[in-house]
């Protein structure tokens, strides 16, 4: 919430071309004609690739923000781990969990698999054409509550993100032909209107690149009830995606920096591996002020 006293600074901020009330409209109109004409903030966004890529511009975004806000969200952070089902992405959170100054939200799973009852990730692996829209529409939503709900800490670690949502599982859908046309559609301008409206930025994007033969292994390993159908063309589907978006950068724009870390490998070297990054992960909020 914005302080009272921010408000009524901008009360009586002085008024510039274009900001005069309305005859008779007082200070509320002049507030409301202030809103209209508050600046978009671009959030500085650049590339990295490789275990220590090095930064290259990309194109920036910007959302209404107004200068408390603003403040608010340069002091903190977020981070995306992005991959494959199966690519380590858990192992990669349960690291970085016992660091007591990090907040970690895992992917909401149990509320796919429980709306009031339903099971609705469940369903969409049965039967995609059926129960894909369905689905996709909730993980929108919870995805979304995830990007916004209060941050407690100044750095925030999340599972996946409303983008690889959409540019990845939607995306595949659809490219599948399990999903029609006007299905598609109309999520992707629920998503457009999101980006456009609320602040889903990230400051970095980790992503665990991993083979869909291995995400194969681990997943038959670890013996998910919905997953046990997934085949093999499925992960290579999506692996795909991912390559084109993070690594290519053909399929969609890229919100945030890319650090790629190389996940094929077993539990021990990847926690080295994480412990070599630590410090150019844990600094991806610093990224945005000195780009």
């Amino acid at each position: 919430m914005v302080p009272v006293r921010a408000w009524v600074r901008l009360l009586l901020k002085p008024r510039g071309p274009g900001l005069a009330p309305a005859p008779g409209g007082g200070r509320l109109c002049l507030l409301a004609s202030l809103v209209r004409h508050q600046h978009l903030r671009p959030p500085g966004l650049t590339m990295a690739s490789g275990s220590e890529g090095q930064l290259q511009p990309a194109p920036s975004r910007g959302w209404p923000m107004d200068k408390h806000e603003k403040n608010e969200r340069d002091r903190k952070s977020l981070i995306c781990i992005e991959g494959n089902i199966a690519s380590g992405k858990t192992t990669c959170l349960d690291y970085f969990s016992k660091m007591t100054d990090i907040e970690v939200l895992t992917e909401p799973v149990s509320k796919w698999r429980n709306v009031r009852g339903h099971n609705p990730l469940g369903l969409m692996y049965q039967d995609a054409s059926r129960w894909g829209i369905t689905f996709q529409t909730y993980v929108q939503l919870t995805m979304l509550d995830q990007h916004t709900r209060p941050q407690i800490s100044s750095l925030r670690m999340m599972e996946r993100s409303i983008h690889s949502a959409k540019y990845i599982f939607v995306e595949n859908l659809y490219k599948s032909g399990k999903m029609p046309e006007v299905d598609y559609v109309v999520l992707s301008e629920w998503f457009d209107w999101i980006v456009k409206n609320i602040d889903v930025s990230v400051d970095l994007i980790v992503y665990l690149r991993t083979s869909p033969e291995i995400c194969y292994e681990r997943l038959k390993m670890r013996c998910r009830e919905e997953e046990k159908i997934i085949p093999l063309e499925y992960l290579e589907a999506i692996h795909q995606l991912y390559e084109e978006w993070l690594i290519k950068q053909t399929l969609f724009k890229v919100p945030s920096p890319v650090l790629v870390i190389e996940a094929n490998q077993d539990t021990q070297t990847m926690l080295e591996l994480y412990e070599k990054n630590r410090d150019q992960i844990l600094t991806a909020g610093d990224m945005k002020h000195h780009l």
